[in-house]
C-alpha cells in the first residue's frame, strides 16, 4: 500500500501547479495508523500538509483499505529525521549537519556545499603548533555514498 500511496501522491505532484517542488520522504504504515512524511524544495507549509491529507484521505475513505478507522498524520519531516534524498541536503545548505558514515565515523559542522555525489562540511577544530594550540577551519568532503545517516541540528 505504500507504493500505491507514493505513487498516487507522485502524480498529484507532477499535476498540480502547488505541488511541482513536492516529494514523498518516507509513509510508515502500522496496523491502521499510517504517517506520510513530504518536504519541498522551497518551504513545506500547514497547507500543504492539509491538502496532502485532504487527497489521501479521500482515497483511504473511499478504498477503506484500512477500513473504516484509522489515523492519518501527513508532515514535514522534520529535523529529528534523517535526510534521505540529495534535494534535502541542497535545501539545508548553511545549516549545522551531524553525520555518521558507514564505517561508524561522526562528523558535525555547517555544510558548505550539497554537490552531486557528495557534502562539505566546515567545523572549526582546535590543534596543535608548537607550544600553543590554535582555532583552524577544517574542511570535510563526505560522498553521499559513505553516508549512514544525517541528522541537521538545530542552534539556539
Amino acid at each position: 500500500m505504500e507504493e500505491h500511496i507514493t505513487g498516487m501522491l507522485e502524480e498529484m505532484f507532477a499535476t498540480s501547479e502547488d505541488f511541482t517542488d513536492c516529494f514523498v520522504v518516507d509513509i510508515n504504515l502500522s496496523n491502521t495508523k499510517l504517517d506520510i512524511f513530504v518536504d519541498s524544495d522551497s518551504s513545506m507549509t500547514f497547507r500543504k500538509c492539509q491538502r496532502i491529507s485532504r487527497f489521501v484521505e479521500a482515497y483511504l475513505d473511499e478504498e477503506q483499505p484500512l477500513g473504516e478507522k484509522y489515523t492519518l498524520n501527513v508532515s514535514s519531516p522534520g529535523v529529528s529525521r534523517p535526510l534521505k534524498f540529495h534535494r534535502q541536503y541542497v535545501k539545508n545548505v548553511g545549516r549545522n549537519l551531524e553525520v555518521t558514515t558507514e564505517d561508524g565515523e561522526k562528523h558535525a559542522g555547517k555544510m558548505t556545499a550539497a554537490e552531486a555525489d557528495h557534502l562539505v562540511l566546515e567545523a572549526k577544530v582546535r590543534i596543535k603548533e608548537g607550544k600553543r594550540k590554535k582555532t583552524v577551519v577544517q574542511e570535510t568532503k563526505i560522498s553521499y555514498a559513505d553516508i549512514k545517516k544525517s541528522i541537521v541540528k538545530i542552534s539556539f
